[in-house]
């Protein structure tokens, strides 16, 4: 992926929570910029996962300089690390991503 350095992760399926954020942390392992876009939805963990096995890893995309938005407001407020956003905003950080990976 010569060139590219921006890559985002749109999630818009509760289901998806868990794989999303991993899947975004990877990105920033491999040394791209990485951000998570949680868009409608909120947060479903799979059974075998916690709150806060889930909060770590939203310290850690912290740490690694990611980022991570929701439009959902309960989101923001249940869990530390993701920064609410209305729609419109989304889109415009969106758009300043080369890639784009609905999950």
């Amino acid at each position: 992926m010569e060139g590219i350095e921006r890559v985002c992760i749109l999630v818009n399926e509760p289901p998806d929570s868990w794989e999303g954020l991993r899947s975004t942390l990877g990105l920033l392992v491999e040394n791209l910029w990485g951000a998570c876009f949680f868009i409608d939805t909120e947060i479903e963990l799979p059974a075998e996962k916690s709150e806060e096995e889930f909060q770590e890893n939203l310290e850690m995309l912290g740490d690694l300089e990611g980022e991570c938005y929701t439009n959902v407001k309960a989101n923001a407020e249940r869990f530390e690390f993701m920064e609410y956003l209305p729609l419109e905003e989304m889109v415009e950080k969106i758009k300043t991503y080369q890639i784009i990976v609905p999950f």
